[in-house]
């Protein structure tokens, strides 16, 4: 969990460095974010949580290896895109992606199963999250048999992986992990998690469709993924108050992941009616507004346990203290940084994002500190 934590960061960073450098394709930069970072992340979070939803224990050995192997197929993509290997391991690597997305589907099914009661809803929003990447990657290789489609398919690739899988996966998990962070429960997180799976797998399908096809077709789906972001957030103010959400850094940033998507549903639909032209800078704000906040607080969470696993220490609140500190600032640079995108200033959005990662940098060599001194 750890090493693929860290892989991500990594992965983060040198994407975002390569966007402001200007070295790189366009299309292999934002690979080496998503499918080196973000995927193999949201794998090794689904493996962590899904024995916990189902109380079946701790995951097998070589269902700890997925993330990794993950990780290895998407350098392999990024190298295929940047034009250091063949572009045929482009599609070879989709291929083990898919494979390895079946897999832990599979894996996810069956502790479902074993789970002592009934399993908490959430791990179903894990399993219609690998649904949609497992459809995002079949359209990559379906281009190679059908390249009159291209375009269509690359489009239903982008938007079933951006609002499909990391939108499935972060709503469903923001539920538990909030409240976990807050140290307070929310009684209607599992009946929310119940309701909503279906109104938002249908719109992360329809937006991708009608991005694919017409995008009128899409508006739909954009409007019913706002409704249940939307009635998210409007729970946690009613359940815990604007002072919880935003004093804690943990939930200063996962709050402002939900604002992010918000704001990036609407842009998306302003960029389909042809008010913003420019997809770039929307995918941009899309990674700005909600991937930064949402990767950066869930990591400020997860990653002490990750670090020091089993019985809570004394390491474990002080490397989470360290994490969450600033969690409310970034929380607001990286918001800020979309909405500076979005309105035609990127020098200033580069600053937000630049400070925002600088502080979640510091946070972690904090803990890093703390880890080797309790050693």
């Amino acid at each position: 969990m750890v090493a693929t934590a860290s892989l991500t960061l990594l992965a983060l960073l040198g994407s975002v460095a390569l966007t402001l450098s200007g070295l790189g394709t366009p299309l292999a930069v934002a690979h080496l974010a998503f499918a080196v970072g973000i995927v193999p992340l949201i794998f090794a979070a689904m493996i962590h949580f899904v024995p916990v939803l189902t109380r079946t224990g701790d995951p097998q050995a070589a269902i700890g290896r997925v993330p990794r192997l993950a990780q290895l197929a998407g350098l392999a993509a990024v190298l295929a895109m940047q034009g250091s290997l063949p572009h045929a391991v482009l599609y070879v690597a989709a291929a083990v992606d898919l494979l390895l997305a079946g897999f832990l589907l599979n894996w996810i099914a069956g502790r479902s199963r074993l789970a002592l009661g009934s399993p908490h809803p959430g791990w179903r929003w894990y399993g219609a999250a690998l649904g949609c990447l497992m459809l995002a990657l079949a359209a990559i290789l379906l281009q190679s048999a059908w390249p009159a489609y291209w375009l269509p398919l690359r489009r239903f690739h982008l938007h079933l992986n951006l609002l499909g899988l990391v939108g499935l996966a972060a709503l469903g998990t923001l539920p538990v992990l909030l409240p976990t962070a807050l140290g307070r429960p929310d009684p209607e997180a599992a009946g929310w998690l119940r309701r909503r799976l279906w109104p938002t797998a249908g719109g992360a399908l329809l937006v991708a469709a009608g991005c694919a096809i017409a995008w009128p077709y899409a508006v739909p789906g954009a409007l019913l993924l706002f409704v249940v972001a939307l009635g998210l957030g409007g729970q946690w103010l009613r359940r815990f108050g604007p002072r919880a959400l935003f004093a804690d850094g943990v939930a200063a940033s996962l709050s402002a992941a939900i604002i992010g998507l918000l704001l990036n549903l609407s842009a998306g639909v302003l960029h389909g009616a042809g008010i913003s032209d420019d997809a770039r800078t929307t995918l941009l704000a899309w990674a700005a507004g909600f991937l930064l906040p949402l990767v950066s607080g869930a990591l400020a969470q997860l990653l002490p346990v990750w670090w020091r696993p089993g019985p809570q220490t004394p390491a474990r609140p002080a490397m989470r203290r360290c994490l969450a500190a600033t969690g409310t600032w970034r929380g607001a640079l990286f918001v800020a940084a979309a909405v500076a995108l979005l309105t035609g200033q990127p020098a200033v959005a580069a600053a937000c994002v630049g400070t925002g990662i600088a502080l979640f940098a510091i946070g972690l060599l904090q803990a890093v500190r703390i880890l080797r001194s309790t050693r």
